[in-house]
């Protein structure tokens, strides 16, 4: 394929810059339905005057639907981009970066989604729809799964459909909340998962961090510890990472701890430890949930992080933490590519 990309390229040149802007405008629609002109024309970086000469053609196409509440993807069009999306990937350069980014990363396995989720949202989604095809495509029996909070686990939810062979999954928070927004906790994201995917659902009211008083204290509670072997016990853990600042800050960290971190040159943060830029845990918080020693016996450990701003700490983490399959976006592959120093 790779080869018929290159002779495509010099023969017609215009004709996969042309298919690239008709296809971004298909996934966003799709993905953020129903969506006016103005909205697509910020979600795609075109002008209006472009989106509105693509929205004409995909709509005489009849790709796409033009209702009184925004564009909607018509059944042919949602079989337009399942047929051209690993050609796409191919076109788009997604694949070399995927090989490159495993050689540097040491990691098995990745999937890289166009955009920068930094800036758009849709790229976000188009993450989370990875991981759900990922997901449906390899479980294959009712699983334990097992997934942490924050915007990118729901997005992962949000585009969550039923597994055919294993509606009987159970899905449980990987650890407890950080008191934000609720569709970002762990126990909303879990619920929303297994109500998706038809299975069934534990949940842990317990906030994160806690004291060692308060951990000592609620272990012993039966209906915790329960959940909480289910959680250690889980077949697939989902996860995201995250700037080491940025969530010392939204735990509310105190000043004494925040100067640790800035002193020990804290990058990235996963499962309440935080780790420099080569891979070392200069920080713990105390957590109910899973610990790193765990993810030693899950089968499949699934990262999904992207976003120019997310590269250092997605570099930081896998210089020694276990993962199966990192799911990022380009914009995060390309500045850790770029970025020798990582």
């Amino acid at each position: 394929m790779r080869a018929l990309i290159d002779v495509q390229k010099k023969l017609y040149p215009d004709l996969l810059e042309i298919m690239q802007h008709r296809y971004v405008v298909l996934q966003n629609i799709e993905l953020l339905q129903p969506i006016g002109r103005r909205g697509l024309a910020e979600n795609t970086n075109l002008t209006e005057r472009n989106v509105r000469g693509e929205i004409d053609f995909l709509h005489e196409q009849g790709l796409i639907d033009i209702t009184t509440k925004g564009m909607q993807i018509t059944k042919e069009g949602k079989i337009v981009i399942e047929q051209l999306g690993e050609f796409m990937h191919e076109a788009m350069g997604l694949s070399v970066l995927e090989r490159q980014l495993k050689d540097k990363l040491h990691v098995s396995n990745i999937m890289i989604v166009p955009g920068n989720s930094d800036d758009h949202n849709w790229v976000k989604q188009e993450m989370g729809k990875a991981c759900a095809s990922f997901l449906k495509e390899r479980v294959k029996s009712p699983q334990t799964i097992a997934a942490t909070g924050g915007t990118t686990m729901a997005a992962v939810a949000n585009m969550m459909v039923p597994f055919d062979n294993a509606a009987s999954s159970l899905f449980v928070p990987a650890r407890g909340g950080i008191g934000e927004k609720e569709e970002n906790q762990a126990n909303t994201i879990v619920a929303k998962m297994a109500r998706k995917v038809r299975g069934d659902y534990r949940l842990l009211y317990v906030p994160d961090p806690l004291s060692e008083t308060s951990y000592q204290n609620i272990i012993k509670e039966p209906s915790i510890n329960d959940t909480l072997q289910l959680i250690k016990d889980s077949n697939i853990v989902l996860h995201g990472i995250g700037d080491a600042l940025t969530m010392a800050k939204r735990r509310k960290t105190s000043e004494e701890v925040m100067e640790k971190l800035k002193d020990k040159k804290a990058i990235s943060e996963a499962f309440g430890y935080y780790f420099d830029k080569f891979g070392d845990v200069v920080h713990k918080v105390r957590t109910i949930g899973i610990q790193l020693d765990d993810l030693s016996t899950v089968n499949q450990v699934i990262t999904i992080a992207g976003g120019h701003s997310k590269a250092n700490a997605i570099a930081s983490y896998f210089k020694k933490g276990k993962s199966d399959l990192l799911i990022t976006d380009e914009a995060a592959a390309e500045q850790i590519l770029r970025d020798e120093s990582l």
